[in-house]
């Protein structure tokens, strides 16, 4: 199917909602996206785009601009809340080494910048109350406005209107959980690698951002009190320090220097039963919100939106590309999200035994067969959802 002229709404100027459009575009759909916000802006905070989700923004062309600014990784240290490291994964022995650390705003700046090359309209201000799928689907807007088009796509998040016009609304599951995040300023000089220092019922997980000059923080606790799925909601540094003061002196260090910090709850969502219905498809957390705890939220929305391009391009009409989107995309979310689901417990152990022997283990795995210890990653890291083309746009 051609897309010259294809007119496409997509609800969301966040990560998945302006790759896929940038794709799109750039294979000659008309394409909008409508964000509610004021401005396109990302509350300030790290993610890591390992391998799977670079090879996207290669295909995209966005590679260079993106690893400009960013950090490129080069290990992981697993290390004890009071003892030192436990386990070094080189990132360097990963088929491919593009595994970047990158500030998330930096992220949507240069996909921003992406999309609008490709000819994409990004309209601010445009708050979505209805999605109402059919021949020509529609959106009924805030202002009382109603648009339409040949497909909507909601790249609209964890609250997304796109998927509870397919699916309802569904209750999440709180995990007892919660996470705090923060970037603070580089002062060490510490290297390219991720620190997960791990402690009974908490860990935390930092990594350097913007050439090495900041550090990002994101310190989850496990605790009965609920917290809203919010990643805008502001805490006090304090609550944060004194959530972690029996961990060692590196941390400590780090946690003195935040200023500011924000607090979510961690929910599981299930994965959407339908992916999309009569002109209206769902990416990114839309359709498969996932737990921080494989750092792949990032790569699946964009591991999604090549996907549903290359869909689009491959299919006789919009319908039969939808399709054939969900059923490329389901069994890998899945494990994904069932991957993050079981991972944060590793990290927490709290029977001093318990931990000691798992910690023992990781050690003599280290030291033994660590090549064995990064293989267990290749399902993830090494998939190229692009390869099936090999086109870069």
């Amino acid at each position: 199917m051609t897309l010259d002229g294809l007119k496409i709404l997509v609800i969301g100027a966040g990560i998945g909602g302006l790759a896929a459009a940038r794709a799109l575009a750039l294979r000659g759909a008309d394409v909008t996206v409508l964000e509610q916000a004021g401005a396109i802006a990302e509350v300030g905070a790290g993610l890591q785009i390992s391998p799977n989700g670079f090879v996207v923004l290669h295909a995209l062309g966005l590679s260079d601009l993106l690893a400009a600014g960013a950090v490129q990784g080069q290990a992981v240290s697993l290390r004890d809340y009071r003892k030192g490291e436990v386990l070094r994964l080189d990132l360097r022995q990963l088929e491919s080494r593009d595994y970047y650390f990158v500030h998330r705003a930096d992220l949507i700046d240069v996909l921003a910048e992406g999309a609008r090359a490709a000819g994409v309209k990004i309209r601010l201000l445009q708050k979505v109350d209805q999605v109402i799928p059919g021949a020509r689907p529609e959106l009924r807007m805030a202002n009382g406005v109603v648009l339409s088009a040949d497909l909507v796509i909601g790249a609209d998040g964890l609250h997304s209107k796109a998927r509870q016009a397919l699916n309802g609304t569904a209750a999440p599951f709180f995990t007892r959980q919660v996470a705090w995040r923060a970037v603070v300023p580089n002062l060490e000089e510490r290297g390219p690698e991720v620190r997960v220092h791990m402690g009974p019922l908490r860990h935390v997980v930092s990594y350097p951002l913007r050439g090495g000059k900041a550090l990002n923080i994101v310190a989850v606790q496990e605790q009965a009190a609920w917290a809203a799925e919010s990643w805008s909601q502001q805490d006090d540094p304090m609550a944060l320090r004194a959530a972690f003061g029996d961990f060692g002196p590196e941390v400590q260090t780090l946690l003195a220097r935040v200023e500011n910090v924000n607090l979510w709850g961690l929910f599981r969502h299930q994965v959407a039963q339908n992916w999309y219905r009569e002109g209206v498809a769902l990416l990114g957390d839309a359709v498969h919100p996932t737990l921080p705890f494989m750092a792949q939220g990032a790569c699946m929305a964009l591991e999604d939106c090549w996907e549903l391009a290359e869909a689009l391009s491959d299919s006789e009409t919009v319908d039969q590309a939808l399709a054939r989107y969900q059923s490329r995309r389901e069994s890998r979310v899945h494990r994904v999200v069932e991957a993050a689901n079981g991972n944060a417990w590793k990290y927490h152990l709290s029977f001093p035994p318990l931990r000691w022997a798992a910690h023992t283990a990781l050690r003599v795995g280290g030291a033994m067969a660590p090549e064995r210890m990064m293989r267990q990653f290749d399902w993830l890291y090494n998939f190229d959802v692009t390869e099936k083309t090999g086109t870069t746009l």
